[in-house]
C-alpha cells in the first residue's frame, strides 16, 4: 500500500508519496492557485494519477491545509488558500480520482507526522505545538488525528489568559484582541509574534524575535528578563492545557522552537503548576521539520 499526502499552503503545494514503511518515493511541489478553484483541482488530479501510474496501483490520499472543513458539508474555511474557501475539496477531488480523500488541518497533521516518528510511536497521546507566527496545535490519540465535532480541537491558541498568567504579566496586561474575534487569546502572547509584542510592551523597544534572542545570548539584562516571564507565562499555560489532555509527549514545531534554551528551562517551571501527582510530559523539538506536513496529510490513511 502507498500513502499520498498534499500539504497545501498559500504559497506552494507539496505531494509526497509514501510506502508502508514510510519511507518517501515521490516528492514534487507546485505553485498553489490561489484564485482558481478548478486549476486547483486538475494539479491535485494530475499529481495523484501520475503517482498512480508510476507506483502501478493507487495511493490512499490524504490532504493537509491550513484552515478546517465544515464537519456536516465539508466546506472549507481557509482563508490563506482562497481558491478552496466555502469548497467541499475532499468530496470534488474523490470524485474525480475515484477513492475516498481524508482532509485534515495543517498542525493536526504535523502533530500525526510526528506522532508516527520511529522514536515517538510508542506514545499512545501526543500534542503538536506549532510556535510561529500564531500558536497551533494538533492533538494525537494512538496514532490517529482527534479532531473534536467541530475540528476544533487542538486550537490552543484560542484560549484565553489564565489567572496565574496574569500573575507573571501584571494585572493590567492589555487583552490583545486576536484574528478569532476574542480579546485575550493566548496566542498572541505565546508565539513568535506575541514573544516580540511582550518585549516591546515591557521594553518599548521593537525587536524581531531573532535580535531578542541574539541579545540573550549575549547576555543583555532586559533581554534575559524578558526570556525568563516568557518562559513562565508560557509553563504557565501548557500546565493548563496538560492538565486536560494529559499527554505521553508535547513537540513542538514552528520558528520559535528553534530556541534551543528554552527546552530545559519549561519543565521547572511548568511542574509546579500541575496537580500534585502528576508528571511533566516529554518535551521535544520536531523532528521532520518542514516535510512534516506532508507526511501528515499522508498518514491520515494509516
Amino acid at each position: 500500500m502507498y500513502y499520498y499526502g498534499f500539504d497545501i499552503g498559500g504559497t506552494k503545494i507539496e505531494f509526497g508519496a509514501f510506502d508502508a514503511q514510510h519511507q518517501r518515493l515521490i516528492q514534487k511541489r507546485f505553485p498553489t492557485p490561489r484564485d482558481d478553484y478548478s486549476a486547483l483541482l486538475d494539479i491535485l488530479t494530475q499529481l495523484t494519477l501520475d503517482a498512480d501510474a508510476e507506483l502501478g496501483t493507487q495511493g490512499k490520499v490524504g490532504i493537509g491545509i491550513p484552515g478546517m472543513p465544515d464537519s456536516e458539508t465539508g466546506a472549507l474555511f481557509t482563508a490563506n488558500v482562497p481558491a478552496a474557501m466555502g469548497k467541499p475539496l475532499a468530496a470534488d477531488l474523490a470524485a474525480r480520482i475515484k477513492r475516498p480523500v481524508l482532509i485534515d488541518n495543517d498542525a493536526n497533521c504535523f502533530a500525526l507526522s510526528e506522532a508516527w516518528d520511529g522514536e515517538f510511536r510508542q506514545y499512545a497521546g501526543v500534542l503538536g505545538i506549532i510556535l510561529g507566527t500564531g500558536l497551533g496545535g494538533g492533538i494525537i490519540i494512538n496514532g490517529k488525528s482527534f479532531t473534536g465535532k467541530n475540528y476544533n480541537a487542538g486550537e490552543i491558541g484560542h484560549l484565553r489568559l489564565p489567572v496565574d498568567a496574569l500573575d507573571v504579566l501584571g494585572r493590567d496586561i492589555p487583552r490583545v484582541h486576536c484574528g478569532c474575534g476574542h480579546d485575550g487569546c493566548i496566542e498572541n502572547y505565546i508565539s513568535g509574534r506575541g514573544f516580540e509584542w511582550l518585549y516591546q510592551h515591557f521594553f518599548t523597544e521593537k525587536l524581531s524575535a531573532i535580535q531578542i534572542i541574539e541579545r540573550y545570548r549575549a547576555g543583555d539584562a532586559n533581554a534575559v528578563a524578558h526570556v525568563m516571564r516568557f518562559i513562565d507565562l508560557f509553563a504557565v499555560c501548557l500546565a493548563n492545557i496538560f492538565t486536560i489532555l494529559d499527554p505521553h509527549l508535547v513537540v513542538f514545531g514552528g520558528g520559535l522552537s528553534n530556541f534551543d534554551e528554552m527546552y530545559p528551562l519549561l519543565p521547572e517551571r511548568i511542574k509546579p503548576h500541575l496537580l500534585g501527582m502528576a508528571q511533566v510530559p516529554r518535551i521535544e523539538k520536531a523532528r521532520w521539520g518542514d516535510s512534516g506536513g506532508v507526511r501528515g496529510a499522508a498518514f491520515l490513511n494509516l
